[in-house]
């Protein structure tokens, strides 16, 4: 107990609200101390909860040729009484529908004002029209000075974890200038990715703590005892958690604000901590890019760089790079530079211009007519890909079957499209203005591109990719019955004479001839119509099908069996087949984003349904779209849109023709989900979204 009450004097004693003094002869009263733990705690609490939120995020991907949706979450934090909530670019990374929920549960959908991939932050807007009182003052969150924190102090982790409700996490401050070098023996500052080829992290310092975070909680706030924003949570995982500096976090935040982005200066180079290489001052240029604005200036790799615009500069540890990198990006663009620079024992100027930092990474789009993704080349990627230039567009995915991959030659990811028809492509924007122009165009498409350093030529035919109704076989003969071989292993096993052959029946499929005739589950088959059945294993599975299909619809079918260990004989009216759920119809409805098929006979066997059951199936639901965000699951029947009643395709398609033509704000679907109804509203934005 007196250990306890130590370290909860220990850090109560942290925090800058003041606990009665005690002297040496005073008495600590345990419940006193926890008490005014609580209060401390509540109180910093109290100061920035009411400005947390929850961030739902409808994204947009790219694979395989194709544009598919998803969805995430995370949380941030209202900064300004605009709605401005910040958060991390990777939660808002892809979205294409933000909806922010408030600390009173309150729903409001929300704009992207901008993202700095190199930190990891965003910025969004709430939509504040959109509240019932979009006059009254929003709850706010303050910025503490990041730079104060020290290691040990006393620090509370907030968000959302897991999508859950709002939590707080209550820890210590582990580093206050965490970065992540090479591994042991190596001073190399290492970028994270944030996706392929997108670097973070080059500028941070970040904050490591152990409150407890999650997935959920990414964009939240790290929160001081006074109830000051110190950090934003960015990552975590084995008790360890790190933070983006405040400081760091209220700069980038107010240029996303102001301006949409954070504009940097870039010199082309890179640096090395003097460690190691028997320096005393300075920094070791590690490498530079070749054109860039270091090398016109004559900085190569292996200077050392002594000085900044006259200010001396020595960088020993891996924690001191963030700082000088984030102080050259902060110049203006165009800005000279005067670096100081040693080499071979003497220290020359060299004025270095600098240029605007571009993205690494450029826009990717889907172009659904050709089945391929497209990206904008980035000077960036251009080096990574050792192309001599930007211009172009990379392909970065193909659909199976699309019109890319059935070219000849076919496309492939890797491929850096140049021109086509007789235009030039240098950018995206070029090449989405040809594709809508020939969009509608059913003539092939001559398309130049760059593979390995070859120019090649192909012809994109466009195709068609919706799926139709598959082939339906001409109806033959059925018996209403589900079988099984008889091979020796089972047949041994039910202790019956070793070289009977035939079929098992498992299931008689009600309100069919089969049933009417007296068939009967655990009967076994041995002949029909006087033709031996003689399976020897479940590779003869089709055997039965085969030989019922012989027999002309309407038919007798004599079949010979044994039940209950006596043979008999059994005469069966032949049925037509029935349609399968392989053979049934389907439609998809692009507004709505789901597909749907037919109910079949054996849809209403199998999920014991009888012949009133009508509606339609959900096959597929995409993410992120409307009926996905409505509830709506494959699986589910529909059984009625906006309360006209849905008996199958013909209904379903009249149902989604007419709110087309009303555009309702809110959509009714009953669905019959396993045993029980349940009524999903969809809530569809007729209105497009434009960027």
């Amino acid at each position: 107990m007196k250990r306890l009450l130590l370290i909860l004097l220990a850090l109560v004693m942290v925090a800058p609200i003041a606990i009665a003094e005690t002297t040496a002869s005073t008495t600590i009263d345990g419940s006193d101390l926890r008490a005014e733990l609580r209060r401390i705690i509540g109180q910093a609490r109290d100061r920035v909860f009411p400005a947390l939120v929850s961030i739902q995020v409808i994204t947009v991907d790219y694979r395989g040729g194709r544009e598919i949706k998803g969805g995430t979450t995370g949380s941030g934090t209202i900064i300004s009484q605009d709605g401005h909530v910040l958060t991390n670019q990777h939660v808002t990374a892809g979205g294409e529908r933000f909806t922010v929920t408030l600390s009173d549960k309150r729903e409001v959908e929300a704009d992207l004002v901008g993202e700095d991939p190199l930190t990891d932050l965003a910025v969004l807007q709430i939509k504040r029209d959109e509240l019932d009182d979009p006059d009254t003052p929003l709850a706010v969150a303050s910025f503490g000075d990041s730079d104060q924190l020290e290691t040990g102090d006393y620090v509370m982790a907030m968000g959302s974890p897991f999508s859950l409700s709002r939590s707080v996490t209550l820890g210590i401050v582990a580093n206050t200038e965490r970065v992540f070098a090479g591994g042991f023996g190596r001073d190399d500052v290492e970028a994270m990715e944030l996706s392929q080829g997108q670097r973070t992290g080059l500028f941070t310092r970040w904050i490591q703590h152990d409150a407890l975070i999650h997935p959920g909680n990414s964009g939240g706030p790290l929160v001081d005892l006074t109830g000051e924003i110190v950090g934003v949570n960015e990552l975590g995982g084995n008790a360890m958690g790190f933070a983006i500096p405040s400081n760091l976090a209220k700069r980038v935040s107010a240029a996303l604000i102001e301006h949409g982005e954070v504009e940097r200066s870039w010199i082309g180079a890179s640096f090395k901590t003097i460690r190691r290489t028997g320096l005393e001052e300075g920094v070791l240029v590690n490498s530079v890019v070749l054109g860039g604005p270091a090398e016109r200036a004559g900085i190569a790799a292996g200077d050392v760089v002594t000085s900044l615009d006259g200010e001396p500069v020595t960088v020993r540890f891996p924690e001191q790079l963030p700082l000088l990198l984030d102080q050259i990006a902060s110049r203006p663009v165009g800005a000279t530079i005067a670096f100081g620079v040693q080499r071979d024992g003497t220290v020359e100027i060299a004025n270095v211009v600098s240029e605007k930092l571009e993205k690494d990474v450029g826009r990717e789009l889907a172009l659904h007519d050709w089945g391929m993704n497209v990206q904008a080349i980035t000077s960036k990627m251009a080096r990574d890909l050792r192309l001599d230039d930007a211009d172009g567009v990379l392909i970065t995915g193909v659909r199976a079957g699309g019109a890319a991959q059935t070219a000849e030659p076919p496309l492939s990811a890797g491929d850096v499209l140049r021109a086509v028809g007789a235009v030039a492509v240098p950018d995206l924007t070029t090449l989405v203005e040809r594709y809508e122009v020939l969009e509608d165009s059913t003539e092939p498409v001559l398309v130049a591109f760059d593979r390995a350093g070859k120019n090649q030529l192909t012809l994109l035919e466009p195709r068609d990719d919706r799926v139709d109704d598959p082939p339906r076989e001409l109806p033959k003969g059925w018996i209403g019955a589900a079988v099984q071989p008889l091979a020796p292993a089972l047949t041994r096993a039910l202790a019956l004479d070793e070289n009977l052959r035939g079929f098992r029946v498992t299931r008689v499929y009600p309100g069919t001839e089969a049933a009417a005739s007296g068939l009967m589950v655990g009967d076994v088959v041995t002949a029909v119509d006087g033709e031996p059945l003689e399976p020897n294993g479940v590779q003869d599975n089709g055997l039965w099908t085969r030989r019922i299909r012989t027999l002309s619809i309407g038919a007798q079918a004599t079949l010979d069996l044994l039940r209950d260990g006596t043979p008999t004989q059994l005469s069966v009216p032949v049925e037509r087949t029935r349609i399968t759920p392989d053979e049934a119809r389907r439609h998809r409805d692009d507004d709505f984003e789901l597909a749907v098929r037919e109910l079949t006979f054996f849809d209403r066997d199998v999920n014991l349904w009888n012949e009133d059951t009508k509606g339609v199936l959900v096959e597929q639901v995409e993410p992120g779209g409307w009926t996905f965000l409505g509830g709506i699951r494959p699986g589910d029947l529909v059984l009625s849109i906006a309360d006209q009643p849905v008996r199958g395709l013909k209904s379903f398609r009249a149902a989604m023709t007419k709110l087309k033509e009303d555009e309702p704000e809110r959509v009714v679907f009953l669905v019959l989900r396993g045993v029980e109804t349940h009524f999903q509203y969809v809530e569809p934005e007729w209105t497009p979204v434009v960027e």
